[in-house]
């Protein structure tokens, strides 16, 4: 420890600083933030910051925003995301496993960006920030799911013409977003008149038509190159065993690196729906409730110095596209990078887990990059 001019007391050393890592990611995890249900955990990133002094503003979206006073050179945006993918009501208590790996819903994808991000504003805070270029700090909502990216969207746009660089602070330690894999996600709504399964037997079913398109989709000829996936993630229907269907609907995700590819695929998938919905006699209805980008999102000097930091870490980087909060600068052109600070996996399932003490190691990472940003700018400049 150590006191301040001022006579406030203030931890020093990487033991303190992996204190206060591992007490953030228990704090935010243990704050359930559900899918469009995030304003929790919002309020209390919101309060942490504000803790340390900073200006935070909370949008109508909720998401969370803050400037870090100083710095110098690029504008640089450190996003981190504030929602998961499990539903309201799941047990997102932190679980200390053998090992000394925690587990918990969320823990991982994006606790550890959250904690990172705040002990990056409480170190500038307590006047350890390092050198750094110009940085806002956001915890934003809708990453995951059907979120659509709304939340680092509105920083984007809120933003615009005021960033030089975006950084998603997510994924696993040693990740480096490259290109932002672009997807598509429709709803497909078949209705039918039902009826008995006895008295109006043969009548249309809107079940029926719906399990002839899965069926129909899942033999769609997917390209391998440019690397791309389609999923049927969501299906229902149905309201009887004994009742023909009047209503059903499915929930698919189509991906790819390659915008033009993407758009074909996401042909041929409606060109398919509309085929057996006039087959089978029922109404069809599709909606577009996803649109993410696709594209480069790294310039080559962005991944130069993303690659230097994790180098200077003592971590071995793996460069590879993703879909990442990143993904919303895209649109905007401005260069941007998925980077992660934490080891974990089992992402987006109950046994999420994380290894608490890599947060420093992706804590020491992330300053790195911050300060390879503001020297390739200086050098750039002479």
């Amino acid at each position: 420890m150590r006191v301040t001019a001022g006579g406030r007391v203030e931890p020093v050393g990487d033991a303190d600083l992996l204190e206060r890592l591992q007490g953030h990611l228990r704090a935010f995890t243990e704050v359930p933030s559900p899918p469009f249900g995030e304003g929790e955990r919002s309020g209390a990133v919101a309060a942490a910051w504000r803790s340390f002094g900073l200006e935070v503003a909370v949008d109508d979206l909720g998401d969370v925003v803050a400037e870090l006073p100083g710095g110098e050179g690029p504008r640089v945006v450190l996003a981190a995301h504030l929602d998961t993918v499990f539903p309201a009501g799941t047990d997102v208590r932190v679980r200390e496993l053998e090992g000394g790996r925690w587990a918990a819903p969320g823990v991982s994808d994006d606790g550890g960006g959250l904690a990172v991000l705040t002990a990056l504003a409480q170190e500038v805070a307590a006047g350890r920030g390092g050198r750094r270029p110009r940085v806002t700090l956001a915890a934003t909502v809708g990453e995951e799911g059907l979120g659509d990216l709304r939340g680092a969207r509105r920083v984007v746009a809120d933003r615009a013409g005021r960033v030089d660089v975006f950084v998603a602070v997510d994924g696993s330690l040693g990740q480096v977003v490259s290109g932002a894999v672009g997807s598509r996600r429709l709803v497909a709504r078949f209705r039918a008149r039902g009826g008995h399964a006895w008295g109006d037997r043969g009548a249309p079913s809107a079940v029926h038509a719906m399990g002839d398109a899965i069926h129909a989709l899942i033999r769609l000829d997917v390209p391998v190159e440019p690397r791309s996936s389609l999923n049927v993630g969501l299906a229902s229907g149905g309201s009887s065993v004994n009742a023909i269907a009047e209503t059903a609907s499915l929930t698919l995700d189509v991906r790819s690196l390659d915008p033009d590819t993407l758009a074909l695929l996401v042909g041929r998938v409606e060109q398919r729906l509309r085929s057996v919905g006039r087959r089978h006699r029922v109404d069809l209805e599709i909606d577009v409730v996803g649109d993410r980008p696709a594209g480069r999102t790294a310039d080559e000097p962005l991944l130069s110095a993303a690659r230097v930091a994790l180098e200077r870490a003592g971590i071995q980087a793996r460069v590879a596209p993703s879909s990442t909060d990143a993904n919303a600068a895209v649109a905007a052109g401005i260069p941007a990078i998925g980077f992660g600070v934490a080891r974990g996996g089992d992402a987006h399932r109950l046994s999420e887990w994380v290894e608490p003490g890599s947060l420093l190691d992706g804590f020491r990472a992330l300053g790195y990059l911050l300060e390879e940003l503001v020297q390739r700018a200086h050098a750039d400049r002479r």
